[in-house]
């Protein structure tokens, strides 16, 4: 009886600190304490969320920004490259324009310088059908002609280079 006794005792003690370590194990919390800690979590959470997105869109603007320069130098570069596109164009038109004026110019000279040929050989046939002429003055009148007939020779030249020229731009 003395062992039922004693294990008793001790099965009454062994609960006694079961049950005593449990109420004293939980800590004794101030609820009002925790509610701000919580608060105060949640604030600092939401202040950071806050400023993450905030970056994030001044990150987004400043891409946008960078995306909006680079765009304006592209253009930029465009535009000045058609610009000298149109330059060119235009240089290559005014020389053109030259070409065919020089061409236009050239023919109208061989005309003048024909025509001019036709007026010195009437005169000089009609004086020499006359016989006014003295030998010199008919030698003079042949080299005339012959000089005349040189500058035929030449424009007709010029108007050949001409014709290359223009043949070369187009």
């Amino acid at each position: 009886m003395k062992i039922k006794l004693l294990l008793t005792a001790i099965l009454l003690i062994s609960f006694q600190n079961f049950f005593g370590q449990e109420t004293k194990s939980a800590p004794v919390t101030d609820s009002l304490k925790t509610k701000t800690l919580d608060v105060e979590k949640e604030n600092l959470e939401n202040k950071l969320k806050a400023e993450k997105q905030a970056l994030k869109e001044q990150q987004k603007a400043e891409d946008q920004i960078k995306q909006a320069e680079k765009d304006a130098k592209r253009a930029e570069k465009e535009q000045d490259k058609l610009e000298k596109e149109q330059k060119k164009f235009e240089k290559e038109q005014k020389k053109l324009a030259n070409a065919e004026k020089d061409v236009e110019k050239s023919k109208s000279k061989i005309e003048k310088e024909k025509k001019n040929l036709e007026k010195m050989q009437a005169k000089f046939e009609k004086a020499k059908s006359k016989g006014k002429l003295t030998p010199v003055e008919l030698e003079k009148g042949n080299v005339d002609l012959t000089k005349q007939q040189l500058r035929i020779k030449e424009a007709e030249e010029d108007l050949e280079k001409a014709e290359k020229k223009l043949k070369k731009l187009r």
